[in-house]
C-alpha cells in the first residue's frame, strides 16, 4: 500500500500547528516558505481533504487537520524513538533520556536526583521538562518525556494510558517564623488553625487543592481560615513566612535548607498529618532504553532508602 504522505509532510504539519503562520514553520523545519506551502498543498491533494484554514490571517488547522495531527504526532514520536532503539542497542550504557516533573518536585526534590545520576552516568545526556502535572502526563503519553516524577492528582483521562507508580511520600507541614509565639509549642490544636495569618499559592494550584481537602476531611472550615497573602511560588512563601508575615503549609523537600539555617519552624498538628503522593510517570507502549532502566534503578533506590 503506497500511503498517501511523507514524513516530511507530516513534519510541516506538525509545524504549521505550532507556528500557526507558513513563514515561521518553514524556517523551523528549515525549509522554503514556498516549498512548504507546496508540500502541504500536495498532501492535501492525496488526501483529499483541506487540513488548513487559509481564510484568516492567523492561520490555523481544519477540524480534520487536528485529527491528522494527533496520529501525525504519533507516526513521528514513532519514528524517533525506533532511531534511538537502534542508537541504544549500538552505544550501549550511552544515550539520552527525557525527564519531567512536577512544578515543586522539580524545583526541590529532582534536582538531587538528576546531579547524581548525571555524576554517576555522565555519558547519558538528560533533558528535563519542568510543569504541571496534567501536561507532563500528556507528554508522557505523547512520547515526548520518557519517564516523569509528579506529584498531585492525575486525570482518569490520561491514567488509563499511563503506567502509574508509588514513589514516595512527601509530607506538607506547616511552617511559622522562629520569632512567631507558637514557635516554642511542638504540636498545637486544630483550634489554633483558626488563629493563624496564611500565606497559600493560588486557590486553583493542584497542591492548594489537595491541602484544602484534607483539612476539610479533619473537620477544618478552611473558609474560616484567615488568607492574608496568596503568591504564586513556593520561594515568595518561604521569604513570607520567614519575615514573620504568617503560616503556610510547604513541601517537606523545600524547605531544606530553611530548617539548616533555622530561619522557621514546623509546627505539628494534633491528629492531621498532610502527606501526598510522587509516582512515577512511564508510557506502558514505550521502548525502554538502557538510559531508561538505569535511571530507573536510581528512583527504585531512592525508594527503597526512604522507606528505611
Amino acid at each position: 500500500m503506497r500511503l498517501p504522505f511523507t514524513l516530511q509532510q507530516l513534519r510541516i504539519l506538525k509545524a504549521i500547528a505550532t507556528e500557526k503562520n507558513f513563514t515561521k514553520a518553514a524556517e523551523l523545519i528549515s525549509l522554503s516558505q514556498p516549498s512548504l506551502s507546496k508540500q502541504i498543498k500536495t498532501l492535501e491533494k492525496n488526501l483529499n481533504i483541506v487540513l488548513v484554514n487559509r481564510e484568516s490571517n492567523k492561520i490555523s488547522l481544519t477540524e480534520h487537520g487536528e485529527v491528522f495531527l494527533q496520529y501525525s504526532e504519533r507516526i513521528l514520536a514513532l519514528c524517533e524513538e525506533s532511531c534511538r532503539a537502534l542508537i541504544d542497542l549500538k552505544n550501549g550504557d550511552r544515550g539520552n533520556l527525557r525527564v519531567g516533573a512536577s512544578q515543586t518536585t522539580g524545583t526541590y526534590l529532582m534536582p538531587q536526583v538528576l546531579a547524581l545520576f548525571a555524576q554517576n552516568y555522565p555519558q547519558i545526556e538528560l533533558k528535563v521538562q519542568v510543569n504541571s502535572t496534567r501536561l507532563i502526563a500528556k507528554s508522557v503519553i505523547n512520547r515526548d518525556i520518557d519517564i516523569a516524577v509528579v506529584g498531585g492528582e492525575i486525570p482518569n483521562g490520561l491514567k488509563r494510558n499511563l503506567k502509574v507508580e508509588y514513589f514516595v511520600e512527601d509530607e506538607l507541614n506547616l511552617i511559622i517564623a522562629k520569632s512567631h509565639p507558637y514557635a516554642k509549642k511542638k504540636k498545637i490544636k486544630k483550634d489554633d488553625l483558626y488563629h493563624l495569618n496564611f500565606i497559600t499559592l493560588n486557590s486553583n494550584s493542584t497542591i492548594q487543592k489537595f491541602i484544602d481537602n484534607i483539612l476539610i476531611q479533619n473537620y477544618i472550615e478552611t473558609k474560616q481560615l484567615k488568607i492574608i497573602m496568596q503568591l504564586n511560588s513556593i520561594e515568595g512563601i518561604k521569604t513570607a513566612v520567614s519575615l514573620g508575615l504568617g503560616a503556610a503549609f510547604v513541601s517537606s523537600s523545600a524547605i531544606e535548607k530553611e530548617i539548616k539555617l533555622q530561619t522557621i519552624e514546623i509546627i505539628k498538628i494534633e491528629d492531621i498529618k498532610i502527606n501526598r503522593i510522587l509516582s512515577i510517570l512511564s508510557n506502558p507502549e514505550c521502548y525502554k532504553s538502557k538510559a531508561f532502566e538505569l535511571f530507573y534503578n536510581e528512583l527504585s533506590i531512592l525508594k527503597a532508602t526512604t522507606k528505611n
